[in-house]
């Protein structure tokens, strides 16, 4: 249920929460507002006609570091002048374009990513950037605009024989489950601390057949967890830094709210604890109402700040009637089909644990939207109301999600009906010749960059193709997740870290075909 990017967790290096901006920077006038383009292959053309870098500002419009490289960076009159003199520049919501955002997953938000004309990368930087640095890597890019060490080649993928994985490869991947598990903190994972759901769901699959220490380590990680719920509105934050979870970034993204929803009431499912139910309406009460549009869809996103640029701490330590008189931060009011796939999954968990027929009800009336607002012909689903680019896979594939999990709580099979037409779409529109595993998208994001597959995208189709192939025995599904394993059964690939979706994976893949042809 991750967004992948599988989480966007972090807009800057824990360095930059040390070197904060000097507010003193001289400031540009405003004649002097800098012009930001969409990212399109005109760019490039323009920028090779003029002999211009361009520059790339990847951000979230609900990220406080975004907001400071704005406020502070971007409005330094020395960096803007030679902006404006040798640089195109592009920004872009990394929320509004999933390929960009898979592309550059790994450099957090707000990601800076230099090209030249040809769209050859010269620099990638992750996080903010103060003024200085920023000018500096400037000129350094304008006196010698070979590409520097931050780009690297891209790994060499080794295709995997088999969708079954080896047993070296298996026992590889549980040592790096356990190392990843922060045992003095609790939680996968040791710099921001944040619910990696498919690892506390790999934790619980564990324990339901047996393993004691996998049930201690899901639990531990629960409780931590709900330090990060808004005891005020309720509803989720992003993460926590400092490597433990009491210093929240207050950000709030649906998928956050997706994850969160989806792990308390599957926790709930098996332990029956009281907390966790209260954890999951807690945040549907957050959901219902603060990120649902008045068609009954989902938004994307709450900010992390009220003021953008400025800390929100002191903010979210107040009451609801205090904050509210202060005003409340900017809500993403986009609705896209990838975002409404996971709530609408998550209310289903939700129903599922709580058998309240509201929550189903909004999880139907999301479902219904999307289908009226969002489709496209043979069973996909566009991003938005107008897209720049896509179709991407994690709209079709959050919307199969969708309508498997309300097939699952209804057995009505409409909606298996709708999950096995957004398999068939993907399977046709985003497969390749040249790789096993599914494309983020099958239009490439300019000229130099070919699609790739990514993982928990292709994570998440496995699961959902093993599942519905379960359910119908159709070999169409089966030889769907028998590629996008291909793919995670890739070295490469599943020894990325935090792979507890790839283990969910493979668990569900290996055991289906000997329970259909015993």
């Amino acid at each position: 249920m991750r967004n992948h990017k599988f989480l966007q967790v972090s807009s800057l290096l824990l360095i930059s929460l040390i070197s904060r901006p000097v507010l003193a920077q001289s400031q540009a006038p405003q004649s002097s507002a800098l012009v930001w383009q969409s990212w399109s292959e005109d760019v490039f053309a323009q920028a090779r006609r003029e002999h211009k870098f361009v520059l790339l500002d990847l951000e979230a419009v609900w990220c406080h570091w975004c907001h400071v490289m704005d406020t502070v960076t971007y409005q330094d009159s020395a960096v803007r002048s030679i902006l404006q003199a040798k640089y195109l520049l592009v920004k872009v919501d990394q929320d509004s374009r999933p390929d960009l955002s898979n592309r550059y997953e790994d450099y957090g938000w707000p990601a800076t990513v230099v090209f030249n004309g040809d769209g050859q990368e010269i620099v990638k930087r992750q996080g903010y950037i103060p003024p200085k640095p920023m000018l500096r890597m400037l000129q350094a890019i304008v006196d010698d605009p070979t590409p520097g060490p931050s780009v690297v080649p891209e790994a060499k993928i080794t295709v995997a024989e088999s969708s079954q994985f080896p047993p070296d490869l298996l026992v590889a991947l549980h040592k790096n489950f356990d190392a990843q598990y922060d045992t003095a903190n609790a939680g996968w994972g040791f710099g921001h601390k944040y619910l990696d759901a498919d690892s506390v769901e790999y934790a619980m699959y564990l324990a339901a057949h047996g393993d004691k220490q996998a049930e201690q380590r899901a639990r531990a990680t629960l409780r931590q967890e709900l330090k990060l719920i808004d005891p005020v509105w309720g509803g989720a934050y992003q993460y926590s830094v400092g490597g433990n979870w009491n210093e929240p970034h207050f950000e709030k993204l649906i998928s956050i709210q997706a994850q969160v929803m989806h792990a308390y009431s599957e926790a709930y499912a098996h332990w029956h604890d009281s907390s966790y139910l209260r954890a999951a309406q807690s945040v549907h009460a957050y959901v219902r109402n603060f990120l649902t549009a008045p068609s009954g869809a989902f938004y994307v996103s709450q900010d992390a700040d009220l003021i953008e640029g400025k800390h929100s701490a002191d903010y979210f330590k107040l009451s609801d009637q205090a904050r509210r008189r202060k005003g409340i931060p900017r809500v993403d009011t986009h609705i896209y089909a990838r975002e409404n796939g996971w709530m609408i999954a998550a209310l289903c968990e939700l129903y599922a644990a709580s058998g309240d027929p509201a929550t189903l009800a909004e999880a139907r009336h999301a479902a219904d939207w999307i289908v009226d607002n969002r489709s496209l012909p043979h069973g996909g689903f566009r991003h938005s109301e107008n897209d720049a680019a896509g179709p991407y896979l994690g709209d079709t594939l959050a919307m199969g999600q969708a309508f498997f999990a309300l097939y699952t709580v209804t057995h009505e099979q409409r909606w298996l009906r709708q999950a096995e037409d957004a398999l068939g779409f993907i399977n046709f529109y985003l497969s390749s010749n040249d790789t096993p595993g599914y494309l983020t998208s099958k239009t490439p994001t300019d000229h130099s960059y070919s699609p790739r597959p990514e993982r928990d995208e292709n994570v998440q189709l496995a699961r959902l193709a093993t599942a519905v192939y379960e359910r119908t025995g159709n070999t169409v599904d089966h030889e769907i997740a028998d590629r996008a394993m291909r793919y995670l059964a890739a070295k490469e690939i599943a020894l990325r870290p935090m792979a507890g979706g790839v283990l969910l994976a493979q668990a569900e893949f290996s055991s289906v075909p000997a329970r259909l042809n015993p």
